[in-house]
């Protein structure tokens, strides 16, 4: 029979609904049953396309033995990260703090009160690999909690009252000076892989936020060593086996240092933050093939992670069943069986373009993978770009046209291929803070014209658009000011994060600059006032992550690292920088300050995020009005001289005909800035002081060339 989480929403939660463990979701059920029972808690976080979280959920939670113990001396209770990343972070803390090291899945074991006391992330059914075994680990806490109980609860209300500690500073720290910035180039230039890109050696993350600092640091500076560093690891990253050649998109990590071998799963989060660094890369360089790059993965997300009504799903899991195993009457999920191929299954289906591409993407009779430690990818290709055009024209005997041409084909053909084998689970919640990453790489997609022009910016506004309208009918209750984090099966809950907050102001910022529509503009002022309202530290400064107000959720903490996600309050700063010099509001500027201030002592590669914005505000933040009607072309001709050229401290202010009443509303500052005599005009503007009018594109990057 099913266990109690049959009942609720998270795709995470619902893999577990038919385990013989007796399962309770977070929430006062389980924590009074674990006082009335005396018993302790163990807390099993992960989320649904986690493929460590299956593997220890197929040993031991599917485990009728395992359940007998489990079931017998704890109350269990599963929780999904991504829908309740409050409860995460608590005890993530708690794993880091303790063990060094954190992951998932997370197991964690706390008392009736929830103090957590032991834990680590995943653990064998029995003792391998220098890990203790789960059962035995049961069997032990179980011992102590019965024989010492009181040394438990002491070490655990202990380790509570230091971890309440974690994070804190004086606060009142004035803004970091440019040199900080320096530093943290040199930190990075210390970490850099030169010869393959990145930073650090195995496993290597594609952490967007340092790509996206450096690349406003050569902007500010001018300096080379950091567009660099970006460009390299962006090329790597392109060519290598943790993009998606036939599909599009980019899996969540290469787990060898050649950025050859990903691991398989598809995060919203990257593919959104990719996109923006790839589209940056376009403009500073002018090269196109970065722009496809980005086009790409957004064509990916559109198809596979869309919504029916707009918004966007979170992810796609790494394992699914093997083609070959489809048979079976008991297939065995493998992690990239969705996107491996057999050299011979290649030959077969692609007839004559077989060649070019098998030379193109590295393709080999006997499998190509250089690094299987799970011995899943025995016999099969893993692609990437082995060759350049030139090399695979010439081996082949083609031009570099005919190589081309051939490879669009083998890749429409492999795809549908591909869309007949068994798909990796789809992680089908909509996540706030993701879709708002995503609706602002759409926007800014749509108005970049190297990414514009493939495929048209029109469409990828209105992507970002349905996406927004969305979250606003769904998410958003504009008569309480509150914003929800999940929906799923038509259930919008669990109140907002500050992220959730951050990263969807972000999204109609980005979307604001690309339509010129002020009620975009108007919701992210709304939703930032919100923010500071329910999160924001009148006493240290920045965004604490949660209300406070849920007391099963014991630390209030401040997220001070920008990982795969950035931090609320890197995001909040960087949406303050856009907002202050948009309306002049003295309040933000000092929140800015505040923050970064903060954030001083702890400048550095952790915090990429906030060193962009630390570069934003040395660098200054220039406003460019360009007035017009919105599809006129030589209103289209001054946004694409804008926005040809790199410049991302500059905020953007399209006052469109149809929109310029509302708008002045929101900013009246625009009022006097308007077209003349009938021809759309631009107006460069620091500090709301302007140059003269301008209204051809060579006479606006003249301006531009002199701020």
């Amino acid at each position: 029979m099913p266990n109690r989480l049959a009942s609720e929403q998270s795709p995470y939660l619902l893999q577990h609904q038919d385990n013989p463990v007796d399962w309770h979701p977070w929430g006062e059920a389980a924590f009074a049953r674990a006082r009335a029972e005396d018993k302790p808690i163990f807390l099993s976080i992960g989320y649904s396309t986690c493929h460590w979280c299956h593997v220890m959920a197929h040993e031991s939670f599917e485990s009728a033995e395992v359940a007998e113990v489990l079931n017998a001396g704890f109350v269990s209770i599963k929780v999904d990260r991504e829908e309740r990343p409050d409860v995460d972070r608590v005890y993530m803390t708690f794993v880091q703090a303790t063990t060094g090291s954190g992951g998932w899945p997370m197991s964690v074991w706390l008392t009736p009160s929830l103090e957590p006391f032991y834990g680590g992330t995943y653990f064998p059914p029995t003792s391998r690999w220098g890990r203790p075994g789960f059962v035995e680990i049961l069997q032990e806490l179980g011992r102590a909690w019965r024989e010492d109980r009181d040394k438990i609860e002491a070490s655990a209300s202990s380790i509570l009252g230091r971890l309440r500690s974690y994070g804190q500073s004086d606060g009142g720290g004035s803004v970091p000076e440019r040199e900080a910035l320096d530093r943290a180039v040199s930190e990075f230039e210390a970490a850099f892989d030169r010869r393959r890109g990145g930073f650090g050696n195995a496993p290597k993350f594609p952490r967007p936020s340092e790509l996206l600092f450096l690349l406003r640091e050569h902007a500010r500076t001018g300096a080379e060593p950091p567009l660099a560093m970006a460009l390299h690891t962006l090329r790597a990253m392109a060519i290598g086996g943790m993009r998606d050649h036939i599909g599009g998109g980019f899996h969540r990590y290469s787990v060898d240092g050649d950025w050859r071998v990903p691991h398989f799963e598809k995060m919203l989060y990257d593919q959104a933050q990719l996109v923006l660094a790839y589209l940056e890369a376009a403009q500073v360089t002018a090269d196109r093939s970065y722009a496809d790059v980005a086009v790409d993965t957004l064509l990916y997300v559109r198809r596979d992670l869309s919504h029916p009504e707009g918004a966007f799903y979170s992810a796609e899991d790494a394992d699914s069943v093997p083609p070959e195993d489809t048979a079976s009457p008991h297939p065995h999920k493998k992690e990239g069986a969705f996107y491996v191929w057999a050299e011979r299954e290649l030959r077969a289906e692609l007839g004559e373009d077989a060649e070019p591409f098998c030379q193109r993407f590295g393709v080999r009779p006997d499998g190509n993978a250089p690094f299987d430690p799970q011995e899943e990818f025995t016999g099969k290709n893993l692609l990437y770009t082995a060759k350049g055009l030139d090399d695979v024209a010439t081996d082949s005997g083609k031009s570099v046209a005919e190589v081309e041409a051939a490879l669009a084909r083998s890749r429409g053909r492999l795809l549908d291929v591909r869309a007949a084998r068994p798909r990796p689970h789809l992680d089908d919640k909509v996540l706030t803070a993701w879709n708002g990453l995503m609706i602002a790489a759409f926007a800014r997609a749509g108005r970049t014209p190297l990414g514009a022009s493939a495929e048209g910016g029109a469409a990828f506004v209105a992507d970002a658009e349905r996406a927004a309208a969305f979250l606003e009918r769904h998410l958003w209750n504009a008569g309480t000011r509150t914003l929800l984090r999940r929906f799923r099966g038509g259930d919008a809950a669990v109140e907002g994060y500050a992220e959730d907050y951050a990263c969807l102001a972000f999204g109609l910022i980005e979307l604001f600059q690309a339509t010129g529509e002020p009620r975009w503009l108007e919701w992210a002022i709304t939703l930032q006032a919100r923010m500071d309202e329910l999160f924001w530290d009148p006493v240290e400064g920045g965004w604490f992550s949660t209300t406070g107000h849920d007391p099963s959720v014991l630390l209030r903490l401040k997220e001070t690292y920008d990982g795969a996600e950035p931090a609320a309050t890197s995001v909040a700063v960087l949406n303050l920088l856009v907002l202050a010099h948009l309306t002049g509001d003295a309040s933000m500027s000092e929140r800015i300050e505040r923050s970064l201030g903060l954030f001083r002592a702890h400048l550095g590669r952790a915090v990429p995020m906030m060193l962009s914005a630390l570069s934003l505000y040395h660098a200054g933040m220039p406003q460019i009005v360009i007035a017009g009607e919105a599809d006129a072309q030589d209103t289209r001709a001054l946004l694409d001289a804008l926005r040809l050229a790199y410049r991302p401290a500059t905020v953007v202010v399209p006052v469109f005909g149809r929109h310029r009443t509302a708008l002045e509303r929101v900013l009246p500052w625009v009022q006097p800035m308007a077209a003349r005599e009938g021809h759309a005009t631009a107006y460069v503007c620091r500090d709301f002081a302007c140059q003269a009018p301008v209204q051809t594109a060579e006479a606006l990057v003249e301006q531009l060339a002199r701020l």
